[in-house]
């Protein structure tokens, strides 16, 4: 990873930050995303201090604002003039109610899946400028057995946390295999993971409902059967796409525990995730540009 540009966004807690020290340990250059500038800045202190000679930095951004994910992608633009690594992590569950953003789009689906495409597609640029340029998009085992309302993405017909957050992590394949299949020849690879049931902060913005929300989790049969994990072993997979000779050239894959599996039947619909991403271009303006199809013919 010597001299790689890595971002990782949701890298303050959990295991966007154990993802973005493991990065530092390897060589790369990290640049890491949040929402709290304190945050950032202590993560940022943590892996100097860890690591000697590690180098790191920060950029603020709330990902749920698309005026914040257009401002990152600017600002990673003008520090660096490519982006060998984007970890696409950041994400919540919102469990109590439906909850939008200052967008007006429901709050799971723009910051579990808009934020991606958004992100990814105002980076291209920057990750084409790459030799082999690697996404990695954390989705999660949650996504099995959804299946995507295209007529109601955003839950406005009746709304279900534990459902939002599933039909997100769907998404999210979705998005991964509608990608790679646009930027195969490019030299881009773009492969999903699942982390395990891991035992961090995530649902920690739902109060005392996160406590139910584990119980709910650990009994659910497209969970984990109730194994948590820790930050460190949830991190492993993301860091091992990241940065493995083993996955060099391999694009469109799931994987688990750094193996590739088969996700659900439903992440492979590929009209399915025509229409999605039909609809993720509506809703934030970010557009397939036509020299990316040329590339990829």
């Amino acid at each position: 990873m010597a001299d790689r540009i890595c971002v990782v966004t949701g890298a303050t807690s959990g295991i966007g930050a154990v993802t973005a020290r493991g990065l530092a340990r390897l060589g790369g250059t990290v640049v890491i995303v949040g929402r709290d500038p304190g945050k950032c800045a202590q993560q940022v202190e943590r892996i100097k201090r860890e690591i000697p000679g590690a180098r790191a930095e920060a950029l603020v951004a709330d990902l749920t604002s698309q005026a914040e994910i257009r401002q990152l992608a600017r600002s990673l633009a003008s520090r660096h003039s490519r982006v060998d690594l984007l970890i696409n992590n950041a994400g919540a569950w919102f469990l109590h109610r439906r909850q939008v953003s200052v967008d007006g789009i429901e709050m799971t689906f723009a910051l579990n899946h808009l934020s991606y495409f958004m992100l990814t597609l105002l980076l291209l640029e920057r990750l084409t400028a790459s030799l082999s340029a690697r996404v990695v998009n954390v989705s999660s085992i949650a996504h099995a057995h959804q299946a995507l309302d295209l007529e109601d993405l955003q839950g406005q017909k009746g709304y279900d946390g534990f459902r939002a957050y599933g039909r997100s992590k769907l998404a999210n394949l979705l998005f991964t295999y509608e990608l790679a299949r646009r930027l195969r020849g490019t030299g881009v690879t773009v492969n999903a993971l699942h982390p395990g049931d891991v035992a961090t902060n995530l649902g920690s913005n739902n109060g005392w409902i996160r406590g139910w929300l584990r119980v709910k989790a650990r009994n659910a049969k497209n969970l984990m059967n109730g194994r948590m994990v820790t930050p460190e072993q949830g991190a492993a997979t993301s860091i091992y796409l990241a940065s493995s000779p083993d996955v060099e050239g391999v694009n469109g894959r799931y994987f688990q525990d750094c193996k590739e599996l088969r996700s659900s039947q439903a992440s492979y619909d590929e009209g399915t995730a025509a229409i999605l991403w039909s609809i993720s271009e509506d809703l934030t303006g970010v557009r397939w540009r036509q020299r990316y199809d040329t590339w990829s013919a």
